[in-house]
């Protein structure tokens, strides 16, 4: 028994498991995770629920070696899963390769953030766990187990929330280096972006519109765009849509610095510098939040739009910054962009959980009609029961950890509620 206490990136769960585990071979990970009854892994604690929060034993793999491999003829790079997004970028640019996405933080680890389903943006920039091309699991039993695409259970154990075991290796494609460049324009009416949403998130390779939801106006509209080499780039427009073009670098947050903030005003430079929204050496201590994000059919985004407008007030009274991006659709089972074309909204809160629930849950209420899909590792308020809805393949899912895992080694509260739809 370890006096141990934990607690994610925000600091609003905390946690004590019976004993943390830092293994520093495979070996010893597949020991600790044979010996144990019940054990979940850690990642970088970038979760806003009790998704990570152990029944009784934790493990962290930040002290196995990083390991890299990269492999230029299948391009696909092998990379334990300890190893931050953005050490694998450096690691893949300066051999002349890249992934084609990333999210908004590069601080997070690569299999926390596959098997929570993390995101960046873009119309035809699918889910980051859309890269993975095989994962080796450390099994309930310690033993190593390598699923592959093609295999007729890999859709199912790509996001997978720590249930199907300790993902200590990922293969992921990769495409050849390139270079973006980052622009940010200014005030534009929530009624234009829906207006033009079609050629405002179909113009650039990956695009962001930050809203405060109160006044009715997209505040910045970030739009990254993905230079084509020997092409000079157009000049960017001084207005797009009624939004003007900004002369000074923003951060997604007003008021925040902006040199935390990746390049803007056009400056060309690698993709793994331009596409996240933070800088890689600058981490984000601040944590001081909590978040929520919904997830629709494209089709539906000025519906959604409209319906969050009418409690406007409400979501203003708590929110730090609201933001608004595309992502493509794919086939990973409880992705939450399972076979649609996907708007994603999300929502950066003042802490305090017990105030931002009544928020989320009326974001819910006004979103249900339109089909959202929550987060699996933010806040929402979603009754386990809506989740066999929102996630139409959550039975199947539920079905594979019981077969892959029938002592529910790697189980918890969590993954009984609202993939098992058990108390």
């Amino acid at each position: 028994m370890t006096d141990t206490s934990l607690h994610n990136w925000a600091g609003n769960i905390t946690f004590s498991p019976t004993e943390l585990h830092r293994p520093r071979t495979v070996d010893e990970l597949q020991s600790a995770v044979a010996k144990a009854r019940f054990i979940r892994a850690l990642g970088t604690g970038h979760s806003f629920n009790t998704i990570a929060a152990p029944r009784e034993e934790s493990v962290s793999l930040s002290d196995l070696p990083d390991e890299l491999e990269l492999d230029s003829a299948a391009r696909t790079v092998r990379v334990t899963g300890g190893v931050r997004f953005g050490e694998l970028a450096r690691y893949l640019d300066r051999n002349g390769f890249a992934l084609r996405n990333m999210g908004s933080l590069p601080h997070i680890a690569v299999a926390g953030a596959v098997s929570t389903g993390t995101h960046g943006s873009g119309d035809g920039n699918a889910v980051l766990a859309a890269s993975v091309e095989a994962i080796e699991y450390v099994g309930p039993d310690g033993s190593l187990r390598r699923v592959a695409r093609g295999e007729a259970d890999f859709d199912g154990s790509v996001i997978a929330l720590g249930a199907l075991g300790i993902a200590y290796a990922l293969e992921l494609s990769v495409v050849e280096r390139f270079d973006v460049r980052q622009f940010v324009y200014e005030d534009l009416p929530l009624t234009g972006y829906c207006d033009h949403l079609d050629a405002i998130t179909g113009g650039s390779y990956s695009t962001s519109a930050f809203t405060d939801w109160s006044s009715g106006r997209i505040g910045a509209l970030w739009l990254k765009q993905r230079i084509t080499p020997g092409v000079d780039p157009a000049a960017a427009p001084a207005e797009l849509f009624g939004s003007r073009l900004a002369t000074v670098a923003h951060h997604p947050i007003p008021g925040e610095q902006a040199d935390w903030a990746t390049a803007q005003l056009g400056e060309v430079g690698p993709w793994h510098e331009r596409l996240p929204h933070f800088r890689m050496d600058f981490t984000p201590s601040a944590g001081d939040e909590l978040q929520s994000e919904y997830f629709l059919d494209r089709q539906h985004a000025p519906a959604a739009i409209r319906a969050l407008s009418g409690i406007s007030a409400l979501i203003g009274s708590r929110l730090l910054i609201g933001e608004i991006r595309t992502i493509a659709a794919d086939q990973l089972w409880i992705s939450p962009f399972l076979d649609r074309q996907t708007v994603a909204l999300h929502f950066t809160w003042m802490p305090g959980l017990a105030q931002v629930e009544p928020i989320t849950r009326a974001i819910e209420t006004a979103l249900a009609p339109l089909g959202a899909r929550p987060h699996w590792g933010k806040v929402f308020t979603l009754d386990p029961r809506d989740f066999r809805t929102a996630y139409p393949r959550l039975g199947d899912f539920s079905e594979l950890v019981q077969r892959v895992d029938p002592q529910a080694t790697f189980g918890n509260e969590f993954i009984d509620r609202y993939v098992h739809g058990s108390a």
